[in-house]
């Protein structure tokens, strides 16, 4: 289904409206500016199934490639992340998650977890699991999407 076609008003009103909801929703979460950050940057080198790069982390996050670097020494410093040379290429450098980066990642997902369950915990158990399973497809398709914009 493509947007106009046949189509209420209410269905295109609601479809309009998945831009700024997700948007609000990443306001809304409750966590500093650093820790979403870093729980970005954690997720992006965690997930990588190449080696991932500085550069990488700025593709990812569709970011210059200065403000990844912030995002990455901060989390070099802050311990959750090390530059090591590549296995592939040794003149590059690339990120690798330490035991402390992989123990706040799971932070993450626990928090994440208290929050969606907080959030939905009026919702009858099927809507809860469809809507987890359903955004869990839209991200991987999302992500798809992505790759063939590379292409």
């Amino acid at each position: 289904m493509t947007s106009g076609d046949d189509m209420t008003p209410e269905e295109e009103a609601l479809l309009d409206g998945i831009g700024p909801i997700f948007a609000r929703l990443r306001r809304r979460v409750p966590a500093s500016r650093r820790d979403a950050s870093r729980n970005m940057v954690l997720n992006i080198v965690a997930d990588s199934r190449d080696e991932m790069t500085v550069g990488g982390v700025a593709e990812e996050l569709g970011v210059d490639q200065s403000v990844a670097s912030r995002m990455v020494s901060d989390c070099i410093s802050s311990g959750y992340l090390l530059r090591a040379a590549s296995q592939e290429d040794g003149r590059r450098t690339v990120l690798q998650l330490t035991q402390e980066g992989a123990d706040l990642r799971e932070c993450f997902v626990k928090g994440q977890r208290e929050a969606f369950e907080q959030i939905t915990e009026g919702w009858p158990r099927r809507e809860r699991l469809q809507f987890a399973r359903l955004l869990l497809r839209y991200v991987d398709d999302a992500a798809g999407l992505r790759g063939r914009e590379r292409a």
